[in-house]
């Protein structure tokens, strides 16, 4: 026999079932729940509700595990790269060699931006946030790729994952070099994923550019490990967008719009600004420890913590080994890194941080390897979107697979109730 929730309101039981998903969480299923009682539940901010069922990843924020498709985030950040990993996290399982190749080679096909889209970021002023940008000249893709994609094809389905994979990064780049002044760079289909990466960034038409592959190494780990991370902001946004049968490209945009918020994908993004204030009033971060231990001061330490994760991220663990080696490759002396790597000694070995576990999170560390790579502290939030792009991906696709219905949340108003119109001369 099945399990069933009783809820009890005036006398009146209501018989709900349960769900139990393949990691035994456990959910109250109340689908039916206003068909049978006329109520609703509330939720702000849905903490406790469950807007799906996902076979992507598995999240347990109190024993910092991470998984995609069932692999371990260590497993996956330690033994594969990114595109592997973007591929299982989009169709489920990891690609053969075989499949890996042709899906690279798929994904250099459309890495040709059509040259239209230029005369739109040439729109933009140079001062424009690039997450700005981002989203527009995203959208802007749906005009160029007008056909929807039918997800009950499989060949289209595969089409416009590529066509994505390939565009979003030429077009996340091109926010970067608006931003200098620079030429626009095209992707050199000869090269990797990760490494083109580091081109249309860098490489300048005056001069050779060669990759450091320490530093292709550590973002490519990045890169795997903001791939995707359950219900979160962004994510929710996409499968919200997307389930009005909104297409591809819109419903990502709508996603790059969701991430900019600082509550979201700003965060490493504070973390930088954080440590630059710091150095401005001193660069004393003793003194800033010493605050954020101060009930009474609003000062917070940003990246220390998870609204998640209530033990440690597992992401940090993986990412914080990369950030050293970086650091020590690139040789990189900058006070607002030393002040990091001062505050983070300090954090681990304080008896207030550890016992709150505090711990460094991936937003600390990856602010770190941005700000040693050059990357300004405004183009962080893009670097989170490069990497989150195949689980939008993915959430987007299993929910038009599973014929998900349009959301549609409810209410509870609390406005005025009826009132009679009085005319505007006798108010």
């Amino acid at each position: 026999m099945s399990k069933t929730a009783i809820l009890e309101v005036d006398s009146e039981k209501f018989e709900l079932p349960i769900v139990e998903g393949s990691e035994n969480e456990i959910g109250i299923d109340i689908s039916k729940l206003r068909d049978l009682s006329g109520m609703i539940t509330l939720d702000p901010g849905y903490k406790n509700s469950g807007s799906c069922t996902s076979k992507i990843t598995f999240l347990d924020g109190e024993l910092g595990i991470l998984r995609y498709r069932g692999y371990s985030i260590e497993d996956l950040a330690g033994k594969g790269h990114f595109l592997e990993v973007a591929y299982l996290v989009i169709f489920g399982e990891l690609p053969t060699a075989v499949q890996l190749e042709q899906f690279e080679k798929d994904i250099r096909r459309y890495t040709l931006v059509n040259e239209e889209m230029k005369s739109i970021i040439d729109g933009f002023p140079k001062t424009a946030h690039p997450m700005g940008v981002l989203a527009a000249l995203t959208s802007a893709l749906t005009a160029f790729n007008p056909k929807s994609v039918n997800v009950d094809n499989e060949k289209e389905m595969y089409e416009a994952v590529c066509k994505t994979m390939a565009k979003f990064l030429v077009i996340a780049t091109w926010t970067y070099r608006k931003s200098m002044g620079y030429p626009l760079n095209y992707y050199d289909n000869t090269k990797g994923y990760v490494e083109n990466f580091m081109r249309l960034m860098f490489e300048l038409p005056n001069e050779p550019y060669k990759p450091n592959p320490i530093v292709v190494d550590a973002l490519d780990k990045l890169f795997i490990l903001h791939a995707d991370h359950e219900q979160n902001c962004s994510t929710s946004t996409v499968r919200m967008v997307g389930s009005s049968h909104a297409g591809l490209f819109a419903s990502i945009s709508a996603g790059v719009s969701a991430l900019w918020g600082p509550l979201h994908g700003g965060a490493n993004q504070a973390v930088l600004e954080m440590l630059e204030e710091i150095h401005r009033t001193g660069g004393d971060a003793d003194k800033y420890l010493a605050k954020a231990k101060d009930k009474n001061d609003p000062f917070r330490l940003m990246g220390f913590g998870h609204r998640v994760y209530k033990n440690f991220d597992p992401r940090a663990k993986i990412i914080k080994k990369a950030a050293d080696e970086v650091l020590s490759t690139l040789g990189v002396d900058d006070p607002i890194l030393a002040i990091a790597k001062k505050l983070e000694a300090s954090a681990l070995v304080d008896e207030y941080f550890v016992s709150r576990k505090l711990y460094p999170n991936v937003d600390f560390y990856s602010g770190i390897i941005y700000r040693a790579l050059g990357i300004p502290t405004d183009m962080f939030t893009v670097m989170f979107a490069i990497g989150r792009l195949p689980g939008w991906i993915a959430q987007w696709k299993e929910m038009r697979e599973n014929k998900e219905p349009i959301g549609r949340p409810r209410q509870i108003y609390t406005g005025h109730p009826l009132r009679d119109f009085t005319p505007s001369d006798k108010r």
